[in-house]
């Protein structure tokens, strides 16, 4: 990939999103693409962390792993997205596995390197607080409905979440969400059993509040759902 093709990549992530031409450009001075095959990982749990990757595409799962092996997923990331979101300002090793789950080619950028630009640059610094502030607060809702929802309400707010983010909205203002994740991977985001998961979803079914066609995608209102835990 061509500098002026990794200038327009980075230049549509929020991230970046707002940087002058000169800002952006000296982020493209220092980064690289890479690409990656389906089935190996960008890097794994506890490796030293020197790089943050921005997705051009492909599919990346984020998950740990504790120390019986036991896996905790804790993401799907796809194009547009970047990861990990605590690399910046941070020492020490990646907090996760970032697995290759459809061939990838991401942009590169050295943790390192990104510090000096942001230290001679304040503006851009400030530009970057306030997004990874966003983050945090994403990760807070998240950890909220862990810690005060019961399973079903996780279940439910899980599926609004990966709609919105994985999903295409229809005319009707429905959502259709690909059959590309199965029920142990909704387990393992919000720390539940596969059987619980399929339990649920048979339920929601036969009340009507999702639809599953024939390829397997789930169709359903996020509002109506986020209705039944109000």
């Amino acid at each position: 990939m061509r500098q002026e093709d990794i200038k327009e990549v980075l230049s549509k992530f929020t991230l970046f999103r707002d940087l002058n031409d000169q800002e952006l450009q000296e982020i493209v001075n220092i980064s690289i693409s890479r690409e990656f095959k389906k089935g190996t990982h960008v890097f794994m749990q506890d490796d030293n962390l020197e790089n943050v990757y921005f997705i051009y595409d492909g599919k990346i799962k984020i998950y740990k792993s504790d120390i019986a092996g036991k896996e905790q997923i804790v993401n799907f990331l796809k194009n547009g997205e970047m990861f990990p979101h605590v690399g910046f300002f941070r020492k020490g090793g990646y907090p996760a596995f970032s697995e290759v789950i459809e061939d990838a080619t991401l942009v590169v950028v050295p943790i390192s390197q990104f510090e000096n630009v942001l230290i001679e640059n304040p503006e851009l610094c400030i530009k970057v607080f306030k997004v990874l502030g966003e983050k945090i607060v994403d990760l807070q809702e998240r950890l909220e409905a862990q810690v005060l929802n019961n399973t079903y309400e996780q279940i439910i707010k899980l599926l609004v979440r990966l709609g919105r983010s994985h999903g295409q909205e229809l005319e009707d203002g429905t959502i259709c969400l690909k059959g590309e994740f199965t029920n142990k991977d909704l387990a393992n985001m919000i720390g539940t059993t596969r059987e619980t998961v399929s339990r649920t979803l048979t339920k929601m079914k036969k009340e009507g509040k999702i639809e599953v066609d024939a390829k397997g995608n789930m169709l359903f209102d996020p509002d109506e759902l986020l209705d039944e835990i109000i």
